[in-house]
């Protein structure tokens, strides 16, 4: 169920994963996306930001995942059989996204993408690059990089 939204040609376009937090849509650039999971519950790590629900298990791998909605500074939500979990990779780091629901695959232009407006706060403008009306819809695009944890160096 791919959706166009935009009067341009589709050589410029890029799909975008939309998906639920609460009573919000927001998306992110499907080329950041490994995979999309069903929620299975996190290990907690001692002393983590409380955006990081814990670490799962990935085929092997230690997979860290932050919590979004708590990382927007939305209302967190206990998670449930009908959560998923985006993995994504950024910058050399995997991690995954606990979310609502996905809901759709967006084909959005460039010009599709409106500027974050100056009212919103200087971190809200760090998470979400623009927004995109949709019908009645208004939908955040998140910028990936700023939404994960910046890496530890240790200092042993």
């Amino acid at each position: 169920m791919a959706e166009t939204i935009s009067r341009v040609t589709t050589n410029e376009a890029k799909e975008f994963i939309a998906f639920h937090i609460g009573a919000q849509t927001f998306c992110i650039d499907i080329m950041a996306v490994r995979e999309i999971r069903g929620w299975t519950p996190a290990t907690p790590l001692p002393h983590s930001p409380s955006f990081v629900r814990g670490v799962i298990n990935l085929r092997g791998a230690v997979l860290p995942v932050i919590d979004l909605a708590t990382r927007l500074g939305l209302m967190q939500s206990e998670p449930t059989a009908r959560h998923a979990v985006i993995v994504v990779q950024s910058a050399g780091q995997v991690v995954g996204l606990l979310v609502d629901a996905v809901s759709n695959i967006l084909t959005l232009t460039p010009d599709a993408i409106q500027p974050t407006p100056e009212v919103a706060s200087e971190i809200a403008r760090t998470f979400v690059k623009g927004v995109v009306a949709a019908g009645d819809e208004m939908i955040s695009v998140l910028t990936i990089q700023n939404l994960l944890p910046e890496p530890v160096l240790d200092a042993a």
